[in-house]
């Protein structure tokens, strides 16, 4: 398949002008691909260049692009850190969102592939993530000037060489990379996952690798980059690694299905839910909406199952909750109130019937969901209030308050 590339210009958190580059199949995109460079790299070093070539031959477009104070991109490099890249590619996928459709699979190489783990939470549309070379905690990259450390901790700066290139790094940086606790945004991601590390690798560890594995949830896959350097300079391994990304990526990105679920199994009619195991774990089952949408359901791991989805009363409470702030959204445009948000937090408990002054039945247990409602917009405390009660009137509330019959039947 023919490709073609664009350059590419849009801002940063920070209004910086940042410099990409967008490499394009012929034809419609069956997904696109956001890419995240290394530490002091730039979008057009090899690994980058030539992995997005191979990507574009199966359909899939690639964004990359300059992190602020890089390459083509205006900023201070000294005035960047960890976060500010994550931000950098947080902005990226919002402009395939709004010219072009979000990302649904983040690559990065490096400190690249430590910042989509941290920043994947964060781009919803994206089921597939995949690193390469990637340290497991990002505080590793500050061996590469452990020489000057005294200095910029004595300074609060220091002038150091990377790749043969003179940069300035500012002890804000040493801080942001130590106080990042990555293994929490892996294991929170709830994003397919795919490895690929070299066991020769001399640069970032292949232990790294491992350590990520370990803290994500599946579904999660490794992939050993046999006698490949760091950088991928040999042309044979970027494209080995374009091959398997696409391979990998289509069994999410093709399903039609919603996080990363692949409909394997029977789907639901219009009108219909149908659960079904999916026999990875004990608990784990595929829900299958209406033909239009799926995902995983599971209990968590110290109840013995695999965490791979919410939990039976985590959607009871997700079905509630969504139900209440439609319900309010909808009264405040009928009565024109300047509402910009509807937030509910639910939470869900047995308590003692003793302790329930409202309920009927004072004997046993009984079950009790917290609703909390925040309405937030520019409105006096009575029209505050009328919203927040009409949430009461949502028909799922009115459901689980009525007496509910269940016929279970064979098929």
């Amino acid at each position: 398949m023919a490709s073609r590339s664009e350059k590419i210009f849009f801002a940063s958190a920070d209004g910086h002008e940042l410099a990409g580059r967008l490499d394009l199949p012929d034809g419609k995109p069956e997904a696109f691909a956001l890419w995240a460079h290394c530490f002091s790299c730039t979008k057009d070093v090899f690994a980058a260049s030539r992995v997005a070539k191979g990507l574009t031959t199966k359909g899939i477009a690639v964004l990359r692009f300059d992190f602020t104070g890089l390459g083509a991109s205006e900023g201070d490099f000294a005035n960047t850190n960890f976060t500010s890249n994550g931000d950098d590619l947080v902005a990226a996928a919002d402009y395939l969102r709004e010219n072009y459709e979000a990302p649904k699979i983040l690559i990065g190489h490096s400190l690249g592939g430590s910042a989509v783990l941290a920043i994947a939470a964060r781009v919803p549309e994206a089921v597939a993530v995949c690193t390469i070379g990637a340290p497991a905690d990002p505080a590793h990259v500050a061996h590469h000037f452990e020489d000057a450390r005294s200095e910029i901790e004595e300074k609060g700066e220091a002038e150091v060489f990377l790749v043969g290139r003179p940069f300035r790094i500012k002890k804000q940086f040493l801080e942001d990379i130590e106080s990042q606790k990555l293994e929490q945004d892996i294991a929170g991601m709830r994003k397919a996952l795919l490895i690929f590390h070299s066991p020769i690798d001399d640069v970032v560890s292949i232990d790294n690798a491992a350590n990520i594995f370990q803290a994500a949830k599946h579904p999660k896959s490794f992939v050993s980059l046999d006698m490949a350097d760091h950088m991928l300079s040999r042309k044979e391994d970027a494209a080995y690694v374009a091959e398997v990304i696409a391979a990998w990526a289509a069994r999410y990105v093709d399903s039609g299905a919603d996080a990363g679920v692949t409909v394997s199994g029977p789907v639901a009619e219009p009108g219909t839910v149908m659960v079904a195991e999916t026999g990875q774990g004990k608990f784990a089952n595929q829900v299958s909406i209406g033909g239009r949408h799926a995902f995983l359901a599971d209990e968590p791991l110290d109840y013995g199952g695999n965490d791979t989805g919410p939990t039976p009363y985590d959607l009871l409470l997700a079905s509630l909750g969504a139900c209440k702030t439609m319900t309010m959204r909808m009264y405040a445009e009928r009565k024109g109130f300047a509402m910009d948000q509807a937030r509910v937090t639910l939470r869900h408990k047995k308590i003692h019937a003793d302790d329930c002054e409202a309920c009927e039945n004072n004997e046993g247990y009984i079950d009790h969901i917290e609703a909390e409602i925040e309405v937030i917009g520019e409105m006096d405390e009575e029209t505050r209030q009328k919203i927040i009660k009409i949430a009461e009137k949502c028909p799922v509330h009115r459901t689980l308050n009525s007496e509910v019959v269940i016929e279970s039947r064979s098929s």
